[in-house]
């Protein structure tokens, strides 16, 4: 068991699946939930009330908790794992001080819309963390096959190879093989971007279009992923590594993809409000689409899936017509 503690940020299904993962390797996962009552459930059932609630807890090693400074000031590694949207909300009173020697991986596939910035940018930006102490944690993985102990992949990426390494390490397991990287930049974008192409993907289900034209869909959207990151920060990547086009597949297909589902909503007639009142969970993509609308006004990058969804939920263009006038483009 390795001394390092951990503490996860965030009550979700991905921050459970990241503490039960964690747990296996450290000595101490502590983990804020914003809740009280929540933590005081775990406490007491040893349960997530509200999102994997199959996965029973070790609560020798995890240590719930609805105090964030002294979760934070209790560990080395902090893994951010709340909705973009909400992030700077959760970390609402916390200073530079509280980060300083801290090493921040963010498990959030969404960008700050307050400032349109990834997570890593972010906490660089407003908490002084060096970008050496900044990593990433990204797919292709699905919270719900980790509770199910399925063989899954993760991708931890810094630009200190012995932190990628260390991480890596610490969550490895049984159920867990890791791969790094130094890209911390592209693969943070792609985890972003491939959430927007899942909602792409579950809108033109909804509408009734069938694998043929997925096909022609996703591979177009590795494409327009490649041409986004290349843009925002051009170095040697592999846009057909698992961290970019495996997780962009699995979110694109999965049954448990919360993007695609809510893509799929939309396409058969939803609402906006009413998708995410039914579906109860945040969908990263919608939040994400109109950030990276507003960072491209500067990159220029082609993106016209990205930009197709962002009429769909934010012109409110019929959806069925836009998706006729994105297949026109694609191929």
């Amino acid at each position: 068991m390795n001394s390092t503690s951990i503490a996860v940020i965030g009550g979700g299904s991905w921050a459970t699946a990241l503490v039960k993962i964690a747990s296996n390797n450290v000595s101490a996962v502590h983990w804020w939930i914003r809740n009280e009552e929540s933590v005081a459930f775990i406490h007491r059932y040893k349960h997530n009330p509200n999102y994997l609630s199959d996965v029973e807890l070790n609560l020798e090693i995890v240590r719930p908790s609805s105090d964030i400074k002294s979760v934070i000031a209790s560990s080395d590694i902090i893994i951010l794992a709340v909705p973009a949207a909400f992030l700077t909300k959760a970390l609402q009173g916390l200073t530079q001080d509280d980060f300083k020697n801290k090493t921040v991986f963010s498990a959030i596939k969404g960008i700050v819309p307050e400032k349109f910035q990834i997570v890593g940018d972010y906490m660089h930006n407003t908490y002084a963390v060096p970008f050496e102490n900044i990593g990433v944690i990204t797919g292709p993985c699905h919270a719900e096959e980790v509770a199910l102990e399925k063989l899954s992949y993760l991708t931890v990426a810094c630009p200190d190879a012995n932190k990628a390494d260390a991480m890596a390490t610490l969550l490895k397991c049984r159920y867990i093989q890791t791969i790094t990287s130094d890209d911390i930049f592209g693969t943070e974008y792609s985890a972003v971007l491939k959430n927007i192409m899942a909602i792409a993907s579950g809108i033109c289900h909804g509408i009734g279009y069938g694998d043929n034209f997925q096909a022609v869909l996703i591979s177009s959207a590795i494409r327009e992923i490649k041409r986004f990151t290349e843009a925002a920060h051009p170095i040697n990547r592999d846009i057909n590594d698992s961290a970019y086009l495996g997780d962009l597949l699995v979110t694109c297909y999965s049954q448990f993809s919360r993007n695609r589902t809510f893509g799929s909503m939309i396409g058969k007639g939803y609402s906006v409000k009413s998708a995410q009142l039914e579906m109860n969970m945040i969908a990263e993509g919608y939040y994400a689409v109109a950030c990276i609308h507003e960072i491209n006004k500067t990159l220029k990058a082609d993106i016209p899936i990205c930009e197709a969804v962002y009429n769909v939920l934010y012109e409110k263009i019929s959806a069925r017509l836009e998706m006729k006038l994105l297949s026109e483009k694609l191929g």
